[in-house]
């Protein structure tokens, strides 16, 4: 027993990984539930044979807490239990979940009905939001889910024309959730990127845009139309508002508040840059947007985890939150969003936009943005490294990629650039003899011309690699269909802009 409780509490200490399957299920489901006081009492045992008679009480992201007769209680990472308790485990957490939770009462004079009202959608299903699960919210209000990890999740809408929140037109409404929970929420209206965009998203943000552009004078008069209107619907509900300043850094603003049941709703205008709306706990809130900092040792050990080794000797980080740009050129400061959420750094493409000074219609300096970026990194204990190479060698990549760590690459992402990538990765989820595979890839590098175009600069992230076959794998601000691309480190050369960004530990 004592060796049990021994070997327990090092395992939890040393914050073991968990298996990506049971960790995903255990957080999607938001799981930390009390036992009712009729849970029975059945033998639980490790996977070095040591057992300890307990009740289950709570399961959460990969950790499981069990207390004894005597009221002693352990917690410890599901992994260390035999897979008959892991089963029985993900059973009860399947019926907890299921079980419908009791609503949230609703902490304010203004009912849910009214405020759902004002907003036009409905938003609130209860009194508290922060205890919804972000895959329950998201399908009532029908905005798409844009990434889910193991550790968190969002769900993007790029909304249409005639679609209305708080009375004005959004072009971007986004949800968050860490670890099985709604966190915050951020509805972007007029703004210089989307208002200015190109045509299409992906591939098609390369393409040329014949149709009519719209003015800075338009523009100018959408902010101040949303800005009315949203002020105009939240008054209505919750009356008049207060003045306070949010945000760390670089994006330090001043907002108008609103408060409602536990939840700030936070309303900034950036002269010429974009009218917003975040949605957040009151106490974070209160303390005007100061994050607390995720440990350098929690990030560094769960980044090394994120490596994915396969078979066929692919190693790629998984766990990347998705962050997709939409019809702009804002692929610097999402790809900056995706790295610094992994980190455990809050960030938001459209404050990153503004620091770094992006262009109508996006088109942002590299080096301009990553150095404001660096000083907000600097601020919350983490580094930018910069470095360029002419060749991009698969050794120098992996000493980052090994560590869990993604590196930001610039290049031109040229219509041919992309189909050879489009094609390679289809190719690849085909191929059982991977020593052939080696082979073609030697002959593709030596045959490829893909050139370049200055039209189409871009970043993206590089997430892997495999030596024997000479590839690397990369992953574009586009959506989770761009999560996971390849193409040969000689093939990227070709393509490349030679600068490398990396945020380290």
């Amino acid at each position: 027993m004592k060796s049990f409780i021994r070997h327990s509490v090092k395992f939890f200490s040393l914050q073991i990984l968990r298996p990506a399957v049971l960790t995903a299920f255990l957080s999607a489901q938001a799981l930390f539930v009390a036992i009712t006081a009729e849970e029975e009492l059945r033998d639980f045992t490790s996977t070095t044979g040591q057992a300890i008679k307990a009740r289950l009480v709570s399961a959460e992201a990969g950790q499981v807490t069990i207390v004894r007769d005597d009221g002693k209680e352990f917690t410890l990472p599901v992994t260390r239990l035999k897979e008959e308790d892991q089963a029985y485990i993900r059973e009860w957490a399947e019926k907890q979940a299921s079980a419908p939770a009791p609503a949230a009462a609703v902490d304010s004079d203004v009912p849910l009905e009214t405020i759902n009202g004002s907003i036009g959608h409905p938003f609130f299903a209860d009194g508290n939001l922060w205890a919804n699960v972000p895959e329950t919210a998201a399908e009532r209000l029908e905005w798409p889910r844009e990434s889910k990890t193991e550790y968190q999740s969002s769900f993007r809408l790029y909304a249409k024309e005639d679609y209305r929140f708080l009375g004005a037109r959004p072009y971007s409404a986004v949800l968050y959730g860490v670890e099985g929970a709604v966190s915050s929420i951020s509805i972007v209206f007029a703004n210089k990127g989307d208002y200015f965009g190109a045509k299409g998203s992906g591939e098609m943000h390369f393409e040329k845009d014949t149709t009519a552009k719209p003015t800075i004078t338009g523009f100018r008069k959408n902010m101040e139309h949303d800005v009315a209107k949203i002020s105009e619907s939240l008054t209505a509900s919750l009356g008049e508002p207060e003045k306070q300043s949010f945000g760390e850094g670089e994006s330090r603003r001043r907002v108008l508040r609103w408060d409602w049941s536990g939840h700030a709703f936070l309303l900034s205008e950036e002269e010429d840059e974009f009218v917003s709306v975040a949605i957040e706990p009151v106490a974070f809130a209160d303390k005007r947007g100061s994050a607390r900092r995720t440990s350098d040792a929690v990030i560094r050990e769960r980044s090394r985890g994120n490596v994915d080794r396969r078979e066929n000797g692919d190693v790629v980080i998984t766990n990347l939150p998705m962050v997709d740009q939409g019809p702009k050129g804002y692929c610097v400061p999402a790809t900056a969003e995706r790295c610094m959420r992994y980190l455990g750094i809050p960030a938001d493409m459209y404050l990153l936009a503004m620091t770094g000074q992006t262009d109508f219609g996006g088109g942002t300096s590299v080096t301009r943005l990553l150095e404001a970026m660096g000083t907000d990194i600097k601020r919350k204990g983490r580094s930018m490294d910069r470095f360029e190479e002419d060749e991009i060698e698969i050794r120098k990549i992996a000493k980052y990629i090994d560590d869990g760590i993604p590196v930001m690459w610039t290049l031109f992402s040229t219509k041919e650039f992309n189909a050879t990538a489009n094609a390679r990765s289809k190719e690849r989820r085909e191929i059982e003899d991977w020593k052939a595979w080696a082979a073609n890839m030697e002959q593709a590098a030596e045959e490829a011309a893909l050139g370049q175009d200055m039209s189409t600069g871009h970043v993206v992230l590089i997430i892997g690699y495999n030596k024997e076959t000479g590839e690397i794998a990369f992953s574009d601000s586009w959506g989770e269909r761009y999560t996971e691309r390849w193409i040969t480190a000689r093939e990227a050369e070709q393509v490349s802009q030679r600068q490398f960004y990396v945020i380290e530990l």
